[in-house]
């Protein structure tokens, strides 16, 4: 996946739930923070889809444990 598409997608799933989200860069990774959690997303043009997979799974527990 490349990490644009990635970085978009996560946008989308804070600002559906009406989360923030920030941006901090990095050396090699940027930390993405959406709602009170910290994801980190390296920075590759390309992103293993495993990784990116992992990382989407993530910010969806953010997403549903912030519903409760």
């Amino acid at each position: 996946m490349r990490r644009n598409d990635l970085l978009k997608r996560l946008r989308k799933i804070a600002s559906e739930k009406g989360l923030t989200f920030e941006l901090v860069e990095g050396g090699n990774h940027t930390k993405v923070r959406i709602g009170g959690r910290t994801l980190i997303v390296p920075r590759h043009t390309e992103i293993n889809e495993m990784t990116a997979r992992g990382i989407l799974k993530d910010a969806e527990k953010e997403s549903s444990e912030s519903d409760d």
